[in-house]
């Protein structure tokens, strides 16, 4: 993974030498926070240095950089003045952005910062530090990428804004970032060289064949995405197939694609919320990727009802759904102030044995568990390689700032799964009420 933000901003190395300007006054005002020495080399607007020579370079360009985490600390201000260019970090030497981000990682886990408490008098000192250096002021105005969602939490016209805000930046962008069969979740590497299309397809064999498709067969696709699933069911194992999805954009190009395929017999894609889908007892098999994160805490039975009434006895529901540590969600439940104010709004996640609670008190039986968060690490990973190879196309399409909103998603995406922070899981479960036909001895 490379980090490209030097090449169209990069630092200044002139100005006053290292201890004699803002960097080595910020230095001293910050101690207090981060509980020592500066973990980092740190470059003013002015040009001044602080921090140790051989650690990871972070340039602030702008006193709205020390705006932004004034008002809002931790993450979410140093996300926005990453989006925004008052702060980077820039490749060299070795550091590039994920590498910086492991450095930031171990040393917060090292001095235990998550339990740092300031006194009145410390929390004084900083800001007359900063009011020094001239960046107290009224906020500046959120970055034009961050999510702007109103309305009662998880209605219909809500969740459509949020999963517009994520999904409709255009299907270009999606294609330059995705492989072809446009496929937005964790793929199935069996071996960490394994290419990304390849890998993608092994995890839609692997989804069909636990939900045991055969011909004719009938399958709903619960936020069918691009329609990789849907597609896939039923070109490769003749299903009959009904997707949803609330994303118009991405109905419109799995219509193309249907249409292109000679499938229109055998897909129908229709543009409406998982709640809206009328049919009862009526689908063989029921699949959803990676949407429950979506639904929400208070949905999520919900959304399992939708899922079992909509299968008949007997059938088999399958589950794809990233997890995170930490029980009930917390004050984040979408995974932390970035990812919830740039990227899914209003998302929940939880670890997978809640979801397995939930999913069995919505009266399913559940039959089988299958961990994948290694395998997420190499997906993004093969995302991440496209994205850098299309990055002066993605920038005409999205601009710098959504540029960078990106990177630094798949960045830390890569890590939280790397560092077990985030999972992922496929759960596999029957409708009660008939015999299942799942083998006693699984060979997938």
């Amino acid at each position: 993974m490379t980090d490209h933000v030097a090449q169209t901003a990069p630092p200044t190395t002139s100005g006053p030498t290292p201890g004699t300007g803002i960097a080595e006054r910020l230095a001293e005002a910050v101690r207090p926070f981060i509980g020592g020495d500066l973990p980092v080399r740190l470059q003013a607007w002015d040009g001044s240095l602080a921090g140790p020579a051989d650690a990871p370079l972070v340039v602030l360009r702008s006193p709205d950089a020390l705006r932004r985490l004034l008002w809002h600390p931790g993450e979410l201000g140093a996300a926005q003045a990453y989006v925004t260019g008052e702060l980077d970090v820039p490749e060299q030497d070795g550091w590039d952005l994920g590498s910086a981000l492991t450095h930031a990682f171990a040393v917060g886990a090292e001095r235990g910062l998550s339990g740092v408490r300031l006194s009145p008098r410390a929390l004084l000192d900083a800001v007359r530090a900063v009011a020094g250096l001239g960046a107290l002021g009224r906020p500046p105005a959120p970055p034009a990428s961050q999510a702007r969602i109103k309305g009662r939490l998880h209605s219909l016209a809500r969740d459509r804004s949020s999963i517009s805000h994520h999904y409709d930046l255009s299907n270009e962008f999606y294609s330059l970032i995705l492989e072809p069969q446009m496929a937005y979740s964790c793929g199935y590497h069996a071996t960490p060289d394994t290419p990304l299309e390849e890998a993608q397809r092994a995890k839609l064999d692997l989804v069909c064949t636990k939900l045991g498709l055969e011909p004719g067969m009938r399958m709903l696709d619960v936020g069918c995405g691009w329609g990789s699933l849907s597609l896939h069911a039923a070109q490769h194992f003749g299903a009959q197939v009904t997707g949803v999805t609330i994303s118009a954009e991405q109905k419109k190009l799995i219509d193309a694609r249907i249409a292109e395929r000679g499938l229109e017999d055998r897909v129908e894609i229709r543009l409406q919320d998982y709640r809206e889908v009328p049919e009862r007892d009526h689908f063989d098999a029921v699949g959803s990727l990676e949407m429950g994160e979506h639904v929400g805490a208070s949905n999520y039975p919900t959304y399992v009802e939708v899922l079992r009434r909509a299968v008949r006895p007997g059938g088999r529901v399958l589950v794809q759904q990233m997890s995170r540590q930490g029980a009930g969600g917390g004050k984040h439940p979408g995974g932390g102030p970035f990812i919830e104010s740039f990227i899914a709004p209003d998302m929940t996640m939880r670890p997978v044995g809640e979801t397995v609670d939930l999913i069995e008190a919505g009266g399913l039986e559940v039959r089988d568990v299958h961990a994948m968060r290694e395998h997420y690490v190499l997906t993004v990973g093969g995302w991440m390689d496209n994205f850098e190879a299309n990055l002066d196309r993605l920038r005409e399409l999205v601009g710098e700032e959504v540029v960078r909103v990106w990177r630094l998603y798949l960045v830390g995406g890569a890590l939280a799964f790397r560092d077990g922070r985030m999972g992922v899981d496929q759960v596999l479960a029957v409708r009660p009420g008939a015999p299942h036909t799942l083998p006693p001895v699984r060979t997938w």
